[in-house]
């Protein structure tokens, strides 16, 4: 690679890296910690670079500095050797005087998805122990544009083409955005860093990696040259487009003369016909959201046509506990009289003894660990302090959690079905989940397999924990 682009690529991506510190917070300098996600790969260990040293050897424009930082690495364990990520990240973080908090998978994901939920779970069980507001993760413009095109493949709706958000709700954010992959590579090479290559990346059975061997490569071939920066504009204008609507959305709220009443809202049906059906649909969907429902493309497309030809007298239940119903010339969004309130999980910290009470379905579980299980649980199991990941979770069971077993991972849903649990009451049982998300146990029903001890721990001291 010729050396002068080398350093005009670094030049760019320090220089954008630079400017989104300032996006955050209404356009605010980043001084509160922050996790940075790191697998090992460039992507992240550029951005674990540009965090850590961007602006420390050197000043910035403006004077801005990096912010305290975390690195938190996920081992998902779907391939040999993957542990080995971990220790080259340690001896990595050490050189660079950066934390690293290591966490992993008790049994290998079976897919992605469920792969990427317990990256993330971990993630923000990080960032939450240390206080910080953002996770960063090196997502760049090379993965927008497969995220969009991967989006319209699967028949994404208006919102899905945005791709990625720079910054999101929950606090994830993607400083390298806007920075392509040729210059990630090309600043990794200025810098003269290293990186771990992870072999799956060239396996195309997986649907990113075929569209970034094969699909993308093969349109700007043979169709459209420069198609991933189009992508990439096209969710620009797709995410600008939203914030217009968004923008437009309280007013026309305000246009179909909304009256709120506790856990019922509702809007003058005449007005809200008036409306045009995708308009209609946006501001059906801004009520349901008053009441806690983000309903999906085809719950939409059901309240739309009902607020325009259901009769007096009938409803549909939208889920969620949520009903829409017209009564005479008004629809009322509510939430179901019966329906309970929201579960509320209950947090383990560590293995110091102590309880609480967990909401299920309505009901109140009593949760104890240490000498209060001891005492007053009526059902009992304890795990070996050293190998477990603080900190614990109890809460309701969710679709496509799975539990290690003796067998194998094995679905809840399965298990749940083997004890004869009726489908109503299975959301009233506790489970009891680590930091990464992996279940450990569920009262009556199953135990996961013991994993082995953690590394150097020795220790042999158990954690007894209760239900009642």
């Amino acid at each position: 690679m010729n050396g002068g682009h080398g350093c005009d690529a670094a030049r760019r991506v320090r220089q954008r890296y630079v400017e989104a510190l300032r996006v955050p917070d209404g356009g605010v300098p980043i001084t509160d910690p922050v996790v940075v996600g790191v697998s090992g790969g460039l992507d992240s260990t550029v951005l674990l670079h540009l965090l850590r040293f961007a602006g420390r050897g050197e000043p910035g424009p403006d004077g801005v500095r990096g912010p305290p930082i975390v690195a938190a690495h996920f081992d998902h364990r779907m391939r040999s050797g993957s542990d080995a990520d971990a220790l080259w990240l340690r001896g990595l973080c050490s050189a660079w005087g950066v934390e690293l908090v290591a966490g992993a998978a008790l049994a290998p994901p079976s897919s992605e998805a469920e792969a990427r939920r317990h990256r993330y779970a971990f993630l923000h069980e990080v960032r939450r122990a240390r206080g910080a507001r953002f996770v960063a993760t090196a997502h760049h413009a090379d993965d927008q544009a497969e995220t969009v095109l991967f989006r319209v493949l699967r028949g994404t709706g208006p919102v899905g083409l945005r791709g990625v958000l720079r910054e999101r709700e929950d606090g994830v954010w993607r400083p390298l955005l806007d920075v392509w992959r040729d210059d990630v590579l090309a600043y990794a090479r200025a810098v003269g860093l290293g990186w771990r290559e992870d072999p799956t990346n060239g396996q195309t059975d997986f649907a990113r990696n075929a569209l970034r061997h094969h699909v993308l490569p093969d349109v700007e071939r043979l169709v459209a040259p420069g198609a991933r920066r189009a992508v990439v504009r096209f969710a620009e204008r797709a995410a600008h487009d939203e914030e217009g609507w968004e923008s437009l959305v309280p007013g026309l709220i305000d246009s179909v003369h909304p009256e709120r009443d506790g856990e019922r809202v509702t809007v003058d049906r005449e007005a809200l016909t008036a409306l045009h059906p995708a308009v209609r649909a946006r501001v059906l969907r801004a009520l349901a959201a008053e009441l806690g429902l983000r309903p999906n493309g085809r719950v939409t497309a059901l309240a739309v046509d009902f607020a325009a030809s259901g009769a007096s007298g009938h409803g549909i239940d939208l889920g969620g506990a949520v009903t829409l119903r017209r009564e005479l010339d008004r629809l009322v969004l509510a939430r179901s009289a019966s329906a309970p309130p929201p579960d509320r999980a209950l947090r383990i910290p560590g293995p110091a003894g102590g309880s609480g009470e967990v909401l299920l379905s309505g009901a109140s579980v009593w949760v104890g660990w240490g000498e209060e299980a001891e005492r007053q649980a009526d059902f009992v199991e304890r795990f070996v302090s050293a190998r477990l990941r603080f900190p614990l979770v109890v809460r309701a069971w969710e679709a496509g959690d799975r539990i290690r077993t003796r067998v194998g991972a094995r679905k809840l849903k399965h298990l749940f079905r083997e004890a004869r649990v009726p489908a109503p009451r299975r959301s009233e049982i506790p489970v009891l989940a680590d930091a990464a998300g992996d279940v450990l146990w569920i009262p009556g029903v199953a135990r996961a397999d013991a994993p082995p001890p953690a590394a150097g721990s020795g220790g042999r001291e158990t954690l007894p924990i209760g239900f009642a």
